[in-house]
């Protein structure tokens, strides 16, 4: 249960830090464009598992120097709430560029008509671009979701009690290591069967009134 909700967490996280980073990255200015870059360039270069470490206990250990530095308590950080905010600051660099690349493959006349109209950025991102990029982004997006499930056992190594630690420790306990992590393993399928089923009805809505690639050739 924990993994889904940290996934899910992860997941919301990641999209909101990857639509703010896309915009950014094609819209924002020099500085902007150029801190993105790095954050995504950084995240997308280093292996999450040194990352999961490093944002964990540097994180939280950053969080509370600033908090004494302030003149407050320490404060004891939910391995809940830090495992969502680790792995959804690294959800956030795939999500970054898998959303621009999306928004780089909306018709450029659909923008330009909903400038000449004098739409604002805000109703512009609400009426064309959301609903334009969704089929271009969902596969990708889709993708992402599924590696983030799997995520979820790398924060066993911080002390996280999730799928793969309970299993390692009843594993540990029973001897019984071929049943336990068999039945992980199940899990983990059954999880990535039904978030294809899901994922593949929405794209599926996404691109109606699209021509499909039968039609397109």
């Amino acid at each position: 249960m924990h993994s889904l909700e940290i996934a899910v967490g992860a997941t919301i996280v990641g999209l909101l830090i990857g639509t703010w980073g896309a915009y950014g990255k094609l819209y924002g200015g020099p500085v902007v464009r150029d801190l993105f870059a790095v954050y995504t360039t950084v995240v997308r270069a280093v292996p999450e598992l040194v990352l999961i470490l490093l944002l964990y206990y540097a994180g939280t250990d950053l969080i509370n120097q600033v908090l004494a530095a302030m003149g407050y308590q320490r404060v004891d950080i939910s391995g809940l709430v830090a495992g969502i905010a680790v792995l959804g600051f690294v959800q956030g660099a795939y999500s970054t560029e898998v959303i621009r690349g999306a928004i780089l493959a909306i018709p450029q006349g659909q923008i330009e008509a909903a400038r000449a109209f004098g739409m604002s950025p805000g109703l512009l991102l609400r009426r064309i671009t959301l609903p334009a990029m969704l089929p271009f982004a969902i596969p990708g997006l889709a993708n992402l979701w599924l590696i983030a499930t799997k995520d979820t056992a790398l924060l066993a190594v911080v002390g996280f009690f999730e799928l793969t630690l309970a299993t390692r420790q009843a594993a540990g306990v029973t001897k019984a290591y071929l049943v336990f992590f068999l039945a992980a393993g199940v899990l983990y399928l059954c999880v990535t069967l039904v978030s294809n089923f899901l994922l593949g009805r929405a794209e599926k809505w996404a691109r109606r009134g699209m021509p499909s690639i039968k039609e397109a050739r």
